[in-house]
């Protein structure tokens, strides 16, 4: 069969930028490319002490140009002639500072390597002070509580806090910005030429989650809100316009000068852009009443639900809720934990230790053979755990364990709590304690469940996608017993980047709505996971320990003035 339509998918994640080439037709990824940031895997611009973490604009213009091109050298002859549209995903928050141009400061004389004039990522907490103060002022200034549709607690990691920090930490990038812009929309606004920050089309998913956008409010923060933040946000706010749009319409088309570079037909669509863990479900197939989860070092939970006549129902303590930002036309709600995939990552390296202190200094063996060694042991110790604490019977552990490592995310975002493990004696092995890691993680996802149930958000199911998804039965069947829900495991491991490609499809005409899209592309199913009824009993009663324990080390945590508003 002669595939008459191609679309590209883009995926700017933490590490590296990954483009796929899928047939619009029926979504079968015939190429993928990941290029990893060069600055980046240098350790430049950041500072992890401080929870700095910066990017710099030349990684992802240098990894966009070089992963669409090796992607579309991959896909074989004249597929290029026959892309029709593309679109991407980012992570998100994750906004700079630019000039009226839309070029970020740190691509503009002066402030090349200053690293407030660069990408500030979406796991950058230096805005601690700043979030806090938006929640003390959107609580008691006199008007709306912009914070409403954001869950109720504005975070560090996002847009208003990181602007606000550099305009009062930074005098001389902030005096120098005459806008801010999300990753999601700067990319769009550089593959179609775009050279004026009032022409963007501001994305509805970065702007209603990060921004306090809302149909409501008119748009953003009134100018008396954030003027009691800092002046400059009056003037930046300006820069945004009010309008924002969904993923499903074009942007606009390639310029000249990228279609050169990348080999591309100048009409080629560009969509407008959104965050990851939105494009990501639609990638992953979901429906109302379904809970997607993206799980990997951290894990992102995304629904959806009709729009009706009904007033929205809030749901506090999550991420945002969105009108659009997901499906159009449906209300998209986030929510997520700050860890998840990490905490498993985090018990690995500290049983790793004596290869890395210990091994290197030993007699007997030279350098390489060490190296193999360690390798084979660092390989080995995920999956000899797991199959380990599989083995355990059901109730042989007196452990519990919160799953706060990197704080907490949702529900009720709180970065100062920390994890905590009881009930270890000396009986207690590797084993046992992983497996208490991995309840605990699932734990977290069932408070998160729970969360919107109580709201009176439908869940009647699960959707993964992601690394651990795929690669852990042991995990995904501790989460399904847990939740006791099935869940549903998504084919293919490019969901993330194949919604960009869905969204892409919708863009260029080719589906009539991201639905239809869904419907044509979709992977599928790759295996579905069924809760054991025994043990989801025994952990029904060991989640009401572990919410127990929450509450214990949340009031220890949490500042006295903060537990008594």
């Amino acid at each position: 069969m002669k595939r008459e339509a191609f679309v590209i998918g883009i995926d700017f994640g933490t590490d590296s930028v990954r483009a796929v080439v899928a047939d619009a037709s029926d979504g079968e990824v015939v190429s993928v490319s990941v290029q990893h940031y060069p600055r980046w895997a240098k350790g430049l611009y950041c500072e992890p002490s401080e929870n700095r973490f910066r990017h710099h604009p030349l990684d992802y213009l240098e990894t966009l140009q070089a992963s669409i091109t090796q992607a579309l050298a991959q896909a074989g002859k004249d597929v290029a002639s026959r892309v029709r549209g593309i679109a991407a995903d980012t992570t998100g928050s994750t906004p700079v500072l630019t000039d009226r141009r839309g070029v970020p400061l740190a691509l503009t004389s002066g402030f090349k390597e200053d690293p407030d004039a660069m990408f500030i990522l979406w796991k950058d907490h230096t805005s601690v002070a700043q979030a806090e103060r938006i929640n003390q002022t959107a609580r008691t200034w006199g008007g709306a509580d912009f914070t409403r549709y954001e869950g109720g607690i504005y975070s560090s990691e996002w847009f208003w806090a990181k602007a606000l920090r550099v305009v009062e930490t930074n005098p001389a990038v902030g005096q120098a910005a005459a806008s801010v812009l999300e990753l999601c929309d700067w990319i769009p606004a550089v593959l179609t030429g775009i050279d004026d920050v009032r022409r963007i089309k501001r994305s509805r998913c970065a702007a209603g989650h990060k921004a306090m956008w809302h149909a409501e409010f008119g748009g953003y923060p009134d100018d008396a809100f954030l003027a009691r933040l800092h002046p400059r946000l009056v003037e930046l706010k300006a820069s945004l316009g009010q309008e924002t749009f969904t993923s499903d319409i074009p942007f606009g088309t390639l310029s000249a000068e990228w279609a050169t570079k990348l080999g591309l037909p100048r009409d080629t669509v560009v969509a407008v852009g959104a965050f990851d863990a939105h494009m990501g479900a639609v990638g992953g197939n979901i429906k109302p009443h379904q809970l997607l989860k993206i799980m990997g070092t951290s894990c992102l939970d995304m629904v959806v639900e009709p729009r009706t006549q009904e007033p929205e129902k809030l749901v506090p303590g999550i991420c945002g809720q969105v009108d659009g930002s997901i499906i159009p036309g449906m209300v998209g709600y986030e929510a997520g934990q700050s860890a998840f995939g990490d905490v498993y990552a985090w018990f690995k390296k500290l049983l790793a230790w004596p290869l890395e202190a210990i091994l290197p200094a030993l007699p007997g063996a030279d350098t390489a053979t060490k190296q193999t060694l360690a390798d084979t042991l660092l390989e080995r110790i995920i999956p000899e755990l797991e199959r380990a604490a599989k083995e355990l019977p059901p109730d042989d552990s007196s452990l519990l364990t919160l799953d706060w490592m990197n704080g907490r995310r949702t529900p009720d975002a709180n970065q100062r709590l920390k994890g905590a493990i009881t009930g270890i004696n000396l009986g207690t092995d590797a084993p046992r304690l992983y497996r208490s890691l991995v309840e605990a993680t699932a734990f977290g996802s069932r408070a998160i469940a729970e969360r919107f149930r109580s709201a009176g958000i439908q869940i009647d199911s699960v959707i993964a996608i992601g690394g651990v998804a795929r690669k852990s039965p042991f995990i995904m069947q501790t989460v399904a017993d847990v939740m006791n829900m099935d869940i549903a495991v998504s084919a293919g491991d490019q969901a993330v980047a194949v919604g960009a490609a869905m969204f892409a499809a919708t863009a260029a005409g080719l589906h009539p709505n991201v639905e239809a899209a869904q419907e044509a592309m979709s992977p599928g199913t790759e295996r579905t996971y069924r809760p054991d009824p025994a043990r989801a009993r025994r952990y029904a009663s060991l989640y009401q320990k572990y919410l127990e324990l929450g509450g214990f080390v949340e009031r220890a945590l949490t500042p006295s003035d903060e537990a008594n508003r």
